[in-house]
C-alpha cells in the first residue's frame, strides 16, 4: 500500500504542494485536515477513541472521526469518506468553520494542520473499524465540555481546541 500523502496549504488554504503524511508531521509542516462531528437527535455527539496502535494521540477520546483530504476530494467527499472507513456509515455534512493549529506531542511529531469541521446528523451504532477505532459512545455536548475541563488528558488536542475556540459552531441546539 502507497504512504499516504497530506496536502500541504499556506494560511489561506491555498494548495502548495503534498508530501508523506508522517514527514508532514515530522516537519511540522501546515497541512490540509478535517474535523467531522456527528450528533443525534438527542443533541448528543458521537465521541470515538483512538485505537491503542495509533501513532500519536492513541486510546484519546476525539470527534466522530478526523483525517486528511486527498487531492482533488473536496472537504466534504474527504469526511464521508473518512466517515465510512472509521465508523462504518455515511451522512450529509455541513461545513462550519475551519482554522489552523499547532501541537507537539511526546513522540516528537507536531500536528500543524488547518482544520475543517464539519457536522452531520445520524441516530444509530455505527459499524466501527478496529484498525482505527478502539471504542465509540454518545454523549451530551455540556457533558463533554465538563469531561474535558475535568480530563484533559483523556481527549485530543485538537478536540480540545474546537470546545474552547468553537463551541458555538458545533453546538447544533443553538
Amino acid at each position: 500500500m502507497a504512504e499516504e500523502h497530506v496536502i500541504l496549504v499556506n494560511e489561506n488554504d491555498e494548495q502548495i504542494g503534498t508530501m508523506p503524511k508522517l514527514e508532514a508531521h515530522e516537519k511540522a509542516v501546515l497541512h490540509r485536515a478535517f474535523s467531522v462531528f456527528i450528533f443525534n437527535d438527542d443533541n448528543e455527539l458521537m465521541l470515538q477513541q483512538r485505537a491503542k496502535h495509533k501513532y500519536h494521540s492513541p486510546l484519546l477520546w476525539t470527534n466522530t472521526c478526523c483525517s486528511h483530504q486527498r487531492v482533488g476530494e473536496t472537504n466534504i467527499e474527504a469526511g464521508k469518506r473518512r466517515l465510512m472507513e472509521e465508523m462504518g456509515f455515511v451522512v450529509d455534512l455541513k461545513e462550519t468553520i475551519s482554522f489552523i493549529y499547532k501541537a507537539p506531542f511526546d513522540n516528537g511529531l507536531t500536528e500543524h494542520e488547518l482544520d475543517h469541521v464539519m457536522i452531520g446528523h445520524y441516530n444509530d451504532e455505527p459499524i466501527i473499524n478496529n484498525e482505527e477505532v478502539e471504542a465509540w459512545k454518545w454523549m451530551p455536548l455540556e457533558t463533554v465540555k465538563v469531561d474535558i475541563e475535568l480530563n484533559p488528558d483523556q481527549y485530543t488536542e485538537w478536540f480540545k481546541i474546537i470546545f474552547d475556540k468553537f463551541y458555538e459552531h458545533i453546538n447544533i441546539s443553538k
